[in-house]
């Protein structure tokens, strides 16, 4: 790194999706200009609270989480993991309705997830345990937990464990407000400069470009982080949160953010819904 070149500190989930958005830019796809960009790759419940101490210059976080670090952060308009009519998630290991479902324990990987926050809102109060996201299938299977709630890729493979679904919080969520549900998006800190920050978020979103542009070569860089997804299954999840949204979450999707916060802030989940700033 010369002295002319500026670290800027990257933080993603090691995820199928985001290795296919940064792909360009962790491979010198794109033109980075004077920045030299540190990926640093962690789970969205280790990002979320990192996000409230400001360690990252741009990061993804849950949508959910923005309503605590807003004051940090703002939102880039590029970046957004968002699901149209479905989402994450609660399965079992037999069908049961909302009303049990809100009688029982269940396993939930971080309660400032969107998912977390999108099952307060379709349940109310639960009874949960914290567990890392890629462990919460073997929870349930393994009667550990009554039920879970599934991000990433566990949305595609619950099935191989025997495991139902109980309810799709997209779904849920579509038919409460006809939008589409905001899961995540980047944050970038409001103290760099407006400038810089705008060249960071072009950068970036040449990186989504680029991915989407050159998808195949994309793909397969993406499946050393597929765990235990095939090519058929991780090219269909990638295609469900890197979409039209993930360029730019265009009117709809900054009204959806605007919802989920407003409703958030409106059964006391979060303490208020904060100015929402797209960069």
């Amino acid at each position: 790194m010369t002295s002319k070149t500026r670290k800027i500190t990257l933080g993603h989930s090691p995820d199928p999706d985001d290795a296919f958005m940064f792909y360009p830019l962790a491979k010198g796809l794109v033109e980075s200009g004077p920045y030299e960009f540190e990926h640093i790759l962690q789970d969205i419940e280790t990002l979320n609270r990192r996000a409230t101490r400001g360690e990252l210059d741009v990061t993804a976080l849950s949508l959910h989480a923005y309503a605590y670090v807003a004051d940090r952060y703002a939102l880039l308009s590029c970046g957004a993991s968002i699901g149209d009519g479905y989402g994450p998630l609660v399965v079992a290991r037999e069908p049961m309705s909302l009303d049990q479902l809100r009688t029982r324990r269940i396993a939930v990987p971080g309660t400032l997830t969107t998912a977390y926050l999108a099952l307060r809102l379709c349940l109310g109060e639960v009874a949960y345990n914290v567990v890392a996201f890629d462990q919460i299938l073997k929870e349930v299977a393994e009667g550990r937990a009554d039920a879970g709630l599934i991000i990433h890729e566990g949305q595609l493979t619950y099935g191989d464990l025997g495991l139902v679904k109980v309810v799709d919080l997209g779904e849920w969520w579509h038919e409460q407000t006809g939008l589409p549900l905001p899961l995540g998006a980047n944050g970038i800190r409001r103290d760099i400069p407006a400038a810089e920050a705008a060249e960071i978020a072009r950068i970036v979103h040449d990186s989504i470009a680029y991915a989407l542009e050159h998808r195949d070569d994309a793909l397969r860089h993406a499946m050393s982080w597929a765990r235990d997804m095939d090519t058929e299954r991780a090219d269909r999840f990638v295609g469900m949160y890197v979409n039209d949204y993930t360029l730019d979450f265009g009117e709809k999707g900054r009204q959806a953010v605007t919802e989920l916060l407003r409703r958030a802030a409106a059964e006391g989940i979060v303490p208020a819904a904060p100015p929402i700033e797209f960069l």
